[in-house]
């Protein structure tokens, strides 16, 4: 499926893949520039293509939430950047977010094809996706994804996954002050 990048999607800021206004994309593409390199504007493009809206997205992305049972955790986009002041904020906790995980490997474990990749190409080679979670991925015996985040204000995140002797492991750490 093509996604076309709204101007909207192009100015994300924070890790992104520098999509281009009007430049398009396939959804394995996007997605796999998301997983992988945490990509913002790709985000904020599946989500409109997905949806129309960010907004609309985001209000799919908390019914998800509560049919889940994430009890303290509440949307603000689609993307985990800061809102401006004033507007909600994104708001969650590490078992949510275990619960996140644990839903995702179980609902759709092909995801760690692409969050245990460390490095793909993008742009038909021109562009590098490097894995967020890198780091985790070379050290951690059995690492295999999961997801990491940043900005100023939440600090260092990572919900982190990892299969010893078929045993799947979970864990969330958030607000750390390094990675």
């Amino acid at each position: 499926t093509p996604i076309r990048t709204s101007a909207h999607a192009s100015k994300m800021g924070g890790s992104q893949v520098y999509l281009k206004h009007n430049e398009v994309f396939t959804l394995a593409e996007m997605l796999r520039a998301m997983e992988i390199a945490s990509a913002n504007d790709a985000a904020v493009a599946i989500a409109e293509a997905i949806t129309g809206s960010t907004h609309a997205t985001v209000e799919l992305m908390n019914a998800r939430a509560r049919d889940l049972g994430m009890t303290a955790t509440k949307f603000a986009n689609v993307h985990g950047l800061p809102t401006s002041p004033g507007k909600p904020r994104n708001v969650t906790t590490a078992r949510d977010m275990a619960k996140l995980a644990r839903e995702l490997l179980t609902k759709h474990p092909d995801i760690l094809r692409t969050t245990s990749t460390r490095t793909a190409p993008f742009r038909a080679g021109k562009f590098t996706l490097t894995n967020t979670n890198l780091k985790f991925l070379q050290t951690f015996d059995g690492a295999d994804g999961l997801k990491t985040g940043y900005h100023d204000k939440a600090k260092h995140n990572i919900a982190a996954t990892a299969l010893r002797d078929d045993m799947r492991f979970i864990a969330v750490v958030l607000g750390a002050e390094s990675k």
